[in-house]
């Protein structure tokens, strides 16, 4: 589907009815999308607006199968809070119909106790999955020493995991913190069991630190990869200089076809996350006084949906 197909594809697909129901059109339109089910989940940093007592049935409306949910500073469920809020939040989102298959963290420190009291709030909340912090090198050392020092981190931070039945994953995520290059991630867990640690792939960051050569590193890390995260982006000049543009899904440089072409060829598995960073009036960013109408925000995740649901069907997957 070329950018004039999806443009097309959008406009029969742009009234959205949040709280009550969706519009005939959308009921329509998923009807005729009536594929293998797949357990596709918004990453909710883009609606930290909403309250999480209103949050489900928004995600409901839209017919999206799960939350990929803000457990962090600033997010939908505060660390410090997470004892009582996050077991609150499972359970609203739930009688929505809501799945919370994954969450997004700041956990990336096994030395530090709060660590394992997340891990252990989100397993015994039925949260298989989460998101880990990020890290960043440290310029006095070499690249091999730095990646050796995190190595004993992660095999830790392994343990943890191992200890609550729960999977961590490391984004990969463009820039010049670790994993910037998915090879980082090799050299990380090569010794390490996938079953508890590995990598949430991110389609659009290894597109835009490798090129086109993105699916030798995501065949590399694969056996560690339970969890991906689907975006699209293209390269934009501003005031001279080259920048990182985020667009809806099928607007962009990520070649989609080919990505889920692999994704299904390795036998990779749910849940995927949807991200949505391109702009939102400041919801993307996690403002929770965003510029942009609520219908508005909801028309752009619902068309993402639908498109990402139109592609596995149109490539049989």
């Amino acid at each position: 589907m070329n950018n004039n197909t999806r443009r097309e594809f959008l406009k029969t697909t742009s009234a959205t009815i949040v709280g009550v129901a969706l519009s005939n059109q959308f009921l329509k339109a998923q009807q005729s999308l009536a594929i293998k089910p797949r357990l596709i989940c918004a990453f909710t940093k883009c609606l930290q607006f909403i309250e999480i007592d209103k949050l489900g049935d928004f995600l409901a409306a839209l017919e999206f199968d799960g939350a990929d949910l803000t457990v962090r500073k600033g997010g939908h469920v505060l660390t410090e809070n997470i004892t009582i809020d996050l077991p609150k939040a499972v359970k609203l989102l739930e009688r929505s119909g809501i799945k919370v298959p994954m969450m997004v963290t700041d956990v990336i420190d096994p030395e530090n106790p709060e660590s394992e009291r997340i891990l252990g709030v989100a397993a015994e909340n039925g949260i298989k999955y989460y998101r880990m912090g990020y890290l960043n090198y440290d310029t006095k050392k070499s690249i091999p020493q730095n990646l050796e020092n995190h190595k004993r981190s992660i095999e830790k931070l392994e343990k943890i995991n191992r200890k609550f039945n729960i999977h961590g994953g490391y984004q990969n995520h463009s820039g010049i913190r670790v994993g910037g290059p998915v090879w980082d991630l090799y050299w990380l867990l090569k010794d390490c069991d996938p079953a508890y640690i590995g990598v949430q792939y991110d389609i659009r960051h290894a597109v835009c630190e490798g090129g086109n050569s993105w699916p030798i590193g995501m065949n590399l890390v694969s056996p560690w990869i339970r969890t991906v995260d689907i975006k699209d982006f293209f390269w934009k000049k501003v005031d001279g200089k080259w920048k990182i543009n985020s667009v809806p899904l099928g607007e962009g440089m990520v070649d989609l076809d080919s990505f889920l072409k692999q994704y299904a060829s390795l036998k990779l598995s749910d849940p995927i996350s949807i991200h949505f960073e391109y702009d939102l009036g400041g919801a993307e960013s996690g403002k929770t006084n965003p510029k942009m109408e609520t219908n508005e925000i909801a028309t752009f995740l619902k068309n993402d949906l639908l498109f990402l649901r139109s592609k596995f069907k149109e490539l049989g997957l």
